[in-house]
């Protein structure tokens, strides 16, 4: 390497090592504290989603979130696929008939509503953004499609050296938990909040327009053999659920992602040996240990 190929990595390593020692700084400008990193089945190499865990995530996004909230990239029958809550053919199918689809045009030219059928997409709660708007006191709800993938936030330095070998990618899930839990009463200080707003510990700015939507004992969790409740009913645990139905929402293909990449490392790993067999193989006919011209 030249001297000045040299000093522009020495400068580009320093440059980079700057900016991650600040980042901690700029995460306490936002105003939030770190969201606790918690344990995941989907976390690592690894990692498969929880069937049963999804399922209780779909129950409260349905009876819990979907009255504000939309899911407009996810579709009825991805419901079923492999990899997510699984649903069985029929559930699904009934569950789509609940739901009333705008379609159309008919013959006569007219929009109209039908029942759902499994091909179609969750439907918006709402016609458009101004309605969801003007429904929610200005406050624009975001669609859950994707939004375990657009949330994350900084972990600083030396945090984010680690999370590279252990492909730490659950910024989204921890945020979402967090922020379910986070509703406190403003400390000390806190200025005073306006109609409508609300405090919560891990919301930059701490203010934020939704009110707490979870309370113990608001969704009821399927029985168990023994007649309690598969998950405990309480915030946390609600949290918890929705969000790693958002994150399966966000990426439904993330275990067939992880089967893939392990797959491919291993035909990495047995080609990087037959390559070195061979290699050692051809020059050992060598007396002097050089190649043949």
């Amino acid at each position: 390497m030249s001297t000045t190929a040299f000093r522009l990595a020495l400068t580009g390593l320093a440059a980079g090592l700057s900016l991650a020692l600040f980042q901690p700084a700029a995460e306490a400008a936002e105003g939030g504290p770190r969201p606790p990193s918690l344990n995941w089945s989907f976390s690592g190499p690894l990692g498969t989603y929880d069937r049963a865990q999804l399922q209780r995530g779909f129950k409260v996004y349905k009876e819990v979130c979907a009255a504000c909230h939309g899911a407009s990239l996810v579709a009825f029958r991805n419901l079923s696929e492999r990899g997510g809550p699984e649903f069985t053919t029929g559930q699904i199918a009934a569950l789509a008939a609940t739901y009333q689809i705008k379609d159309g045009p008919n013959e006569e030219g007219e929009m109209f509503e039908r029942p759902g059928r499994p091909a179609d997409r969750f439907p918006s709660p709402f016609p458009n953004e101004q309605a969801a708007r003007a429904a929610q006191g200005g406050a624009y709800p975001p669609d859950f499609s994707v939004l375990a993938k657009a949330r994350t936030y900084t972990r600083g330095f030396p945090t984010f050296v680690f999370d590279i070998f252990t492909q730490y990618q659950e910024q989204g899930p921890d945020y979402i938990h967090a922020l379910l839990v986070g509703y406190k009463d403003p400390p000390a200080g806190f200025p005073e909040l306006l109609p409508g707003q609300h405090y919560n510990e891990y919301m930059p700015g701490h203010l934020i327009a939704m009110p707490p939507p979870l309370s113990d004992g608001q969704v009821e969790y399927p029985k168990g053999e023994d007649g309690q409740p598969q998950a405990p009913e309480t915030v946390d645990q609600y949290s918890r659920d929705i969000a790693a139905f958002m994150m399966w929402m966000a990426e439904p293909h993330l275990e067939q992602r992880k089967r893939i990449g392990l797959q491919v490392m291993g035909f990495l790993i047995i080609f990087a040996f037959l390559l070195y067999y061979t290699k050692k193989k051809v020059w050992s006919r060598m007396p002097d240990g050089s190649p043949a011209h």
